[in-house]
């Protein structure tokens, strides 16, 4: 892989304090959470060092790329193209992955189980989706999550995600959203909290049946990281009822993503 490497310094800074769209208030977690590695010790460390190298490399290149391609230089555009499928068919993680789902295809439990333990090792992330979906007292909440590699800028350590939303009220009952609660945890174990009214400037009523869609965005400094969150929500025709709170479930934001079967 010595041919992938690139010269790179980025720095170890927290996580870039806002949120693209909505107006947020952020307070920094005491609790680390850990999202690319487990505290398993020092070789659990490399691991997700070396992948966490690796995904910038990766990033790198796609710049790179992009770059080239924009200033028609078609000759180093072929080259790094070249190098981006050299990455993709040796990346360990890209690998395991192939092979975890022809293991399960052709129900080769034992292997797939073998291979599921190794990625769990070196890129526990990996296991985690680019979507989500979860469902609290009849309100269901659908996420997918997508890296933006036009608006990132990797060699100054900037990964941009989008995320879309939908949000189906199967119950009964109208409800309406109040307020939302994130946790945003990158790849370095730092994890931030935000909280703001509504979402997207909308505080929206949800009628029996029907859904709410909209789209944000979240800059890390990392390739990879994971978020998760709750709403806050009201039964509107109850007078003076108490106000509950609606899961979302967790889903990664990564430049090396799964994104099979995320259809929202």
């Amino acid at each position: 892989m010595q041919s992938l490497s690139l010269s790179m310094s980025l720095r170890s800074s927290s996580l870039v304090n806002f949120l693209l769209l909505g107006s947020e208030t952020r307070v920094r977690s005491r609790r680390s959470v850990i999202v690319a590695c487990a505290s398993e010790g020092d070789s659990g460390s490399s691991s997700t060092s070396s992948f966490l190298s690796r995904t910038q490399t990766y990033a790198l290149l796609k710049q790179q790329l992009q770059v080239a391609a924009k200033s028609e230089d078609y000759k180093e555009a072929a080259r790094i193209r070249d190098s981006l499928k050299l990455f993709e068919d040796e990346e360990p993680v890209l690998r395991l992955r192939r092979l975890l789902k022809e293991a399960v295809a052709e129900e080769r439990f034992q292997d797939a189980a073998s291979y599921r333990d190794e990625l769990n090792k070196i890129a526990p992330h990996s296991l985690l989706k680019c979507c989500s979906d979860a469902t609290t007292l009849g309100i269901r909440v659908q996420v997918r999550s997508v890296y933006i590699e036009g608006r990132s800028q990797p060699s100054k350590g900037l990964y941009f995600f989008a995320y879309r939303i939908r949000i189906t009220n199967n119950s009964e009952h109208p409800v309406q959203l109040l307020r939302r609660h994130w946790i945003i945890t990158d790849a370095n174990g730092r994890t931030e909290n935000v909280w703001g009214i509504g979402v997207v400037g909308e505080q929206p009523l949800i009628l029996p049946g029907n859904s709410f869609e909209y789209s944000s965005a979240c800059p890390l400094n990392t390739p990879n990281g994971r978020m998760e969150g709750d709403y806050e929500m009201i039964h509107v025709e109850r007078v003076g009822s108490q106000s509950f709170n609606v899961a979302i479930a967790p889903f990664s934001l990564c430049l090396l993503g799964d994104d099979e079967g995320c259809i929202i």
